[in-house]
């Protein structure tokens, strides 16, 4: 077995019984993709709000590519989203000194145009204000403890570990980052990006897995927490009165690296991490020798809005994630649960 096998991380609320089927139809996985912005109605870029069925993001890039006639590299998107659901999400199209094409011709069976807007400026990774879930699981067998989960992570949240899809089928693509920390030679830009990632993702997991574990959600000298309404940071004391009450009351949160180079700090929440990190030495000088800064990602993730209702024994959930959180780390929490699409999507879209 690898040493990069994806290992069983953490529960916080201990490890569920109930099961449950998910993506038994597309339909059962919706997602509706949110941008912090309107489009101003003018510029070289056209903004196309997308309803996708059974497609990949690039795949509706590459066909508005082809309707549009221009190269690949004019069409952005700010996130994927998986095939096998019914999701939404913008792309943005450059067509310099061009008419606007009839976009809604692109319309059938599986693909939507359900706006196309005129902007100044390119759509780009990660302009983001969040993503709505709607999610449909099917065979639930524990009613009582599924109600009684939901009412502890409205309240507490769950991990915030990076999903599955991350990593590649069986943590492969850690092991290809591996390889290329070790001299491997990987040209693809693209390839290289998605390993670093994964390098990443897969440190931060058992970072915070390994806290919870030894220290639960509990403070210690020199933790970094982050404020609940947005991304700012700060070096804390444990015996701060007023921090502790604050962060009691959910004002701040607590977070875990996002490996990188780093200046060690020396306190007890520093050697905590470091010596974590520690265990993994070529991932950790890897992205340090990427140049690739450490950073900080929030330790829980409480999903906004969380509601549900039963149809028989289906459970039909809907909740708001923020930028780069992943509805997985909700159900892993939730439910023993089976993925139905499981085998297509083992790996990163391609």
């Amino acid at each position: 077995m690898s040493e990069y096998q994806l290992p069983t991380w953490h529960y916080l609320h201990g490890k569920p019984s109930a099961t449950a089927q998910l993506r038994t139809l597309p339909e059962d996985f919706q997602v509706d993709e949110l941008i912090p912005f309107s489009a101003d109605g003018q510029g070289e870029h056209h903004l196309i709000h997308i309803k996708k069925r059974l497609l990949t993001t690039h795949q509706v890039a590459k066909q508005l590519a082809a309707f549009a006639g221009v190269k690949s590299m004019d069409v952005s998107w700010a996130g994927l989203k998986d095939k096998y659901g019914v999701t939404t999400q913008w792309f943005s199209v450059r067509i310099p000194g061009k008419e606007t094409p009839d976009w809604h011709s692109l319309n059938d069976e599986n693909l939507q145009v359900l706006e196309a807007l005129r902007h100044s400026r390119k759509l780009r990774t990660g302009a983001l204000s969040g993503n709505r879930f709607t999610l449909t699981l099917r065979e639930v067998s524990d009613r009582e403890s599924v109600d009684a989960r939901l009412e502890r992570i409205a309240e507490q949240g769950v991990p915030n570990y990076f999903g599955e899809q991350r990593f590649g089928h069986g943590g492969r693509n850690v092991e290809r980052a591996a390889e290329m920390f070790g001299g491997r030679r990987v040209k693809d830009r693209n390839k290289r990006s998605i390993y670093l990632s994964a390098a990443r993702s897969f440190l931060f997991n058992q970072i915070a897995s390994m806290r919870l574990e030894q220290h639960g959600t509990a403070l210690l000298p020199g933790d970094t927490l982050m404020f609940a309404t947005g991304n700012s940071q700060f070096k804390s004391e444990v015996d701060d009165a007023s921090i502790l009450a604050r962060y009691q009351a959910g004002e701040l949160r607590l977070t875990a690296p996002l490996a990188g180079s780093y200046q060690s700090q020396g306190d007890a929440a520093d050697e905590f991490e470091q010596n974590g990190l520690s265990q993994w030495p070529e991932l950790v000088s890897g992205l340090a020798n990427a140049r690739i800064a450490q950073e900080r990602r929030s330790l829980l993730l409480k999903p906004q809005g969380l509601k549900w209702h039963w149809q028989d024994n289906h459970l039909v959930l809907s909740f708001l994630l923020p930028p780069g959180s992943y509805a997985t780390a909700v159900l892993r929490e939730l439910l023993d649960y089976k993925d139905m699409q499981a085998f297509e999507n083992q790996s990163i879209e391609k």
